[in-house]
C-alpha cells in the first residue's frame, strides 16, 4: 500500500515539474519574441535563432523526462543510447543554443534522475557516471559565468573539461577493465593513454579551428548591440583567436597527461579493491556454510542410517507389516535422494519426481486412517534427460500438507505434473483449514515458499511463470517451467 502511494505522489509530482518547465519555457520564448520585435529584427535572424532555440531546450527537456529518466529507473537493460541526450545537451550548450539558465535547469534534473536511478543495475555504471560528471560540469559553468571569472578560465571549462571528462569515462569503463588484469598493465595503460591523449588534443584543436573560422562571430556583429549582449551573457559565445586556439589545445594535453590518467587509475583501482574485499567477505561466508553443511552431515553416517532402515524394512516383513514396510522403504530412499543428489545443481527431473512421490506416499500413510480427507495425484511419469535444480518442486506439497490437512473437518490436496516437450507444468490445490489461536503454527508462512520464489528467479530468469491464488477456504498454485537437457 505504502509503494503504491509512493508511486501516485511521486508520479504527480513529476507532473506538476512537467507543466512548471513547460510554463518556463513557453514564458521565455514570448518574452524574447516580443524583445525581439522590439528592436524591429522581427524579419531577420534573431527571430528564428529564439524560436529554434527554445525548439531544442523543448525538445532536451523531453529527452530527459520520457527516455533518461526511464532508461535509469529499469531494473533490466543498459541505458546504451541516454549518451547521446547528454551530448546532445552538452552541444548545444557550448555553442550556445541553450542559454545558462535552462543548462542549469537541465542539470539539476539530470541530478535528480540520477539520485533517482535503480541502483542495482550495474550494466548501466558508465551512463550513471556520465549523467553525474555532465551535471556537475554544467553547473560548474554556470557558476564561472555567474562570478565574472576570466575569459581563459571560460575556454578552459568550456572545452578542456569536456574532453577530460570524456578521455576519463572511457579510461575507467573500457580501457582499465581489459588491461587490469594483465601483465605489465600500467605500462600499457600509460602508453594507451598517452596516445589518445593525443587524439584527444588534434580533434580539440581541429574543433576550436573550426569555430573560430565559422563567421558565426560576423554574423553577430551584424545584430544590434542589446541583441549582442544578451547573446553573449546568456550563452558561451567567445570570440577566438590562433593564440586562443593553442592555449586551449596545450592545457588540454597536460589536463590529460598530469590530471586525467592518474586519477582514472587510482578511482578504477580503489573501486577494484572494493570489489575484490566484496568477493572475499562472500567467499568466507560461503566457507562457512560449507563448514556448517559438512559438519551436519558428519553427524550422520549414511551407511549406519541406510543399514538401520534396511533392518526395519526387513523387520517389517517378517512381521507382515506391509504398510510400515513401505513407508520404511520410502523413507529411505527419501534419505538417499537429500544426501546425495540434493547436493547437485541440476538432477534429472525423473529423480525429483520420485522424490515427490514418496513424499506423497508417506503423507498418505499417515492420514490414511481418516475418510475425510482426499488426496489426489495426477503425477505423469517421466523417462526423459530434461534437468531440473532440486527440491524445487517439493516446498508447494509440503505447503499443501502443511496447511490443507485437518484431522477433525472435511481436506483435499490435489497434485498434478506434466510435461510438454522442455515445459514442465505443476499444479497444486488444497483446502485451507483456519488453526487455533494455540497452535504454534498459527500466522506461519508456507514452507519455503519465499525461498523457492527466489531461487526460480535466479535459476530459471524469463523462464518460469508462478502463479499463486489464496481465498478464505482455498490454497492454488499453477508453475511453469522451461527446462533444459544438460
Amino acid at each position: 500500500m505504502y509503494k503504491q502511494i509512493n508511486i501516485k505522489l511521486k508520479t504527480e509530482a513529476a507532473k506538476i515539474e512537467f507543466w512548471i518547465v513547460m510554463g518556463f519555457i513557453a514564458a521565455s520564448l514570448l518574452f524574447n519574441v516580443l524583445d525581439a520585435i522590439r528592436l524591429n529584427q522581427a524579419v531577420s535572424g534573431p527571430l528564428i535563432a529564439v524560436l529554434f532555440n527554445h525548439l531544442i531546450i523543448f525538445i532536451s527537456y523531453l529527452l530527459l523526462c520520457f527516455y533518461v529518466n526511464p532508461a535509469f529507473e529499469n531494473k533490466d537493460g543498459r541505458a546504451l543510447n541516454t549518451l547521446f541526450v547528454f551530448i546532445f545537451i552538452s552541444a548545444c550548450f557550448i555553442t550556445g543554443i541553450v542559454n545558462i539558465y535552462f543548462a542549469a535547469l537541465f542539470a539539476i534534473k539530470i541530478l535528480l534522475i540520477f539520485f533517482n536511478r535503480n541502483k542495482q543495475n550495474k550494466e548501466n555504471a558508465l551512463y550513471y557516471e556520465t549523467a553525474l560528471l555532465t551535471a556537475s560540469w554544467i553547473l560548474i559553468m554556470v557558476g564561472l559565468f555567474y562570478i565574472g571569472t576570466s575569459a581563459e578560465l571560460r575556454f578552459y571549462g568550456q572545452y578542456d573539461i569536456p574532453a577530460a571528462l570524456i578521455v576519463y569515462l572511457y579510461a575507467v569503463h573500457r580501457v582499465l577493465p581489459r588491461i587490469f588484469p594483465k601483465k605489465f598493465r600500467f605500462i600499457k595503460y600509460f602508453g594507451l593513454m598517452f596516445l589518445l591523449t593525443v587524439l584527444s588534443t588534434a580533434v580539440l584543436a581541429a574543433v576550436c579551428f573550426c569555430a573560430k573560422n565559422s563567421g558565426a562571430e560576423i554574423v553577430i556583429n551584424q545584430l544590434s548591440p542589446e541583441i549582442i549582449s544578451q547573446l553573449k551573457d546568456l550563452s558561451m559565445l567567445h570570440n577566438m583567436d590562433d593564440q586562443t586556439v593553442e592555449v586551449i589545445t596545450i592545457s588540454n594535453f597536460f589536463t590529460q597527461l598530469i590530471v586525467v590518467i592518474p586519477v582514472a587509475w587510482n578511482i578504477y583501482k580503489s573501486r577494484n579493491a572494493k570489489k575484490e574485499d566484496e568477493i572475499k567477505t562472500l567467499k568466507t561466508e560461503l566457507g562457512k556454510s560449507d563448514a556448517s553443511l559438512n559438519f551436519l552431515k558428519s553427524q550422520i553416517n549414511p551407511h549406519f542410517l541406510f543399514n538401520a532402515l534396511n533392518t526395519l524394512y526387513g523387520t517389517a516383513l517378517q512381521e507382515n507389516a506391509a504398510r510400515t514396510a513401505e513407508g520404511v522403504q520410502k523413507l529411505g530412499d527419501m534419505m538417499r535422494f537429500m544426501l546425495q543428489e540434493n547436493m547437485e545443481d541440476k538432477i534429472l527431473l525423473s529423480r525429483d519426481i520420485d522424490y515427490l512421490n514418496n513424499y506423497i506416499l508417506l503423507q498418505k500413510l499417515r492420514v490414511s486412517t481418516s475418510s475425510a480427507i482426499t488426496i489426489d495425484t495426477q503425477i505423469e511419469s517421466y523417462e526423459g534427460q530434461l534437468m531440473i535444480a532440486p527440491m524445487l518442486l517439493i516446498p508447494f506439497v509440503e505447503n499443501a500438507f502443511k496447511h490443507g490437512i485437518s484431522l477433525i473437518s472435511p481436506s483435499h490436496i490435489k497434485v498434478s505434473l506434466q510435461t510438454n516437450a522442455d515445459t514442465l507444468y505443476f499444479d497444486v490445490h488444497n483446502s485451507i483449514h483456519i488453526r487455533n489461536e494455540g497452535d504454534p503454527e498459527k500466522g506461519q508462512s508456507g514452507i519455503g515458499l519465499e525461498n523457492v520464489k527466489q531461487r526460480l528467479g535466479l535459476l530459471y530468469p524469463n523462464r518460469h511463470d508462478l502463479i499463486i491464488r489464496e481465498n478464505a477456504i482455498e490454497f492454488f498454485i499453477h508453475l511453469t517451467i522451461q527446462l533444459a537437457i544438460n
